[in-house]
């Protein structure tokens, strides 16, 4: 990379200081001119007077020159602390742009950072599920894979299945020769072990994907039962209409929540009822589907009234302030007077960890790993049923190549695009 890039890394809101960051072989002739010709120590702030071309004074800024390699992207780079107003930082972009430097593109600085070896691909999509966490779970997950343990457990797996692949060439190429006993019996046994924990590591129940996600928790029942009113209480705003009228709620009506630290999208839906109106109709055949394919289904009734034939999920009495009584296993609440909504809240608080809770490794977070992963299995499916041993070593490699797409270390260009296509500028 022989272009020089600058972004604006500490977003476009208004703000009292604004970072512009410069990256590339450029970066400290940029910075020496802004800064009249001197560079400051490097990786030691200084206050330098920035002045464009023409001589006149864009700002008075804190500027930090960090020669490479040991920088995020690995290359030459800089920083300026600028104040935050809007004709500054546009004045110090034009003036980088006239001193040949170019814009960054979404995620340039982190591909950056990947190509020149500063971190896998992995560690590097924890760098956007960080800058995108919105609770506590999610940003501990982030923090968990930046640090390297995921990518750490896919090359380990990597690594091994390349020792096996040693023994299985030497079984290959020297069949005649006097290997050690029991080579073939361990390469086997060493296969195995890799599969059953790829295996358990697919078997998550898609908990790390749920948590950087969020989950989705579709309320339904038939028409005035509180739905709505219900959706307002857990929001703590007013999100839907609530009327005594029934068919109010037509269409799925969303909104985000955090429970238990966890992203959670509540779905208000139209009430469940046989119903003429074409309109209504499509409302209850979009609920029907929308409590299918939720996380978790909260069916809501009348207290007093009996359960439906099959609620599943989490039943809730609702109007429980009127002194009826709720059936058995009902959470009896009440979301106009509050009776009830703290267990509510602890209760679907602790569903929502439940299902994104994991231990030991770091779960899987993307569709992307899953598929990678999936395919390796698949391979050393192969591997342990091949009776050929050189058809066995072929398996071992195509498991290794698939492992080596999620961390970025073989067949990567065509996915680069696709991974750092989501970043924001500046990073």
């Amino acid at each position: 990379m022989t272009d020089t890039i600058f972004a604006l890394a500490s977003g476009s809101a208004r703000a009292a200081i604004a970072v512009m960051r410069l990256s590339g072989p450029g970066s400290g002739d940029a910075l020496a001119g802004l800064c009249g010709g001197r560079l400051p120590d490097p990786r030691y702030a200084a206050l330098r007077r920035l002045r464009a071309a023409s001589g006149a004074t864009l700002d008075h800024a804190l500027v930090l020159w960090l020669p490479g390699p040991a920088t995020y992207t690995g290359e030459d780079s800089a920083e300026l602390h600028l104040h935050g107003g809007r004709a500054v930082i546009d004045g110090v972009a034009d003036a980088l742009a006239e001193a040949g430097l170019r814009p960054a593109d979404p995620g340039e600085f982190t591909r950056r950072a990947f190509l020149n070896g500063r971190m896998d691909l992995v560690e590097a999509e924890a760098v956007h599920d960080l800058v995108s966490a919105e609770t506590e779970a999610q940003r501990v997950q982030a923090l968990r894979q930046l640090e390297g343990k995921l990518g750490a457990l896919y090359r380990d797996w990597a690594d091994r299945l390349l020792g096996i692949l040693a023994y299985q060439e030497a079984l290959i190429d020297f069949p005649d020769e006097d290997l050690p006993p029991g080579v073939e019996a361990r390469l086997l046994e060493t296969l195995g072990s890799v599969r059953t924990e790829i295996a358990a590591h697919l078997n998550d129940a898609g908990r790390g994907e749920k948590l950087r996600e969020g989950l989705f928790f579709a309320i339904t029942g038939a028409p005035n039962v509180g739905k709505s009113s219900l959706i307002n209480a857990l929001a703590e705003r007013d999100v839907a209409i609530v009327s005594d009228r029934p068919g109010t709620t037509r269409d799925a009506l969303e909104t985000r929540v955090v429970l238990g630290g966890v992203p959670v999208t509540l779905v208000d839906t139209a009430g469940l009822r046989d119903t003429s109106d074409s309109i209504e109709a499509e409302g209850v055949r979009r609920a029907l589907a929308r409590a299918r394919d939720a996380d978790l289904a909260m069916t809501v009734i009348e207290a007093g009234s009996p359960p439906p034939p099959d609620p599943g999920g989490l039943l809730i009495a609702n109007k429980a302030d009127l002194g009826r009584p709720g059936p058995d296993g009902a959470l009896r609440i009440s979301a106009l007077t509050g009776l009830g909504m703290g267990e509510l809240r602890a209760r679907l608080a602790a569903i929502a960890q439940q299902m994104t809770a994991s231990s030991g490794a770091p779960p899987l977070t993307r569709t992307r790993h899953r598929a990678a992963l999936t395919a390796a299995a698949t391979h050393l499916d192969a591997a342990l049923r091949a009776d050929l041993p050189e058809l066995r070593g072929e398996d071992l490699r195509l498991a290794m190549r698939a492992l080596g797409r999620i961390t970025g270390h073989v067949g990567v260009e065509d996915i680069l695009d696709t991974v750092f296509s989501t970043f924001c500028i500046g990073k």
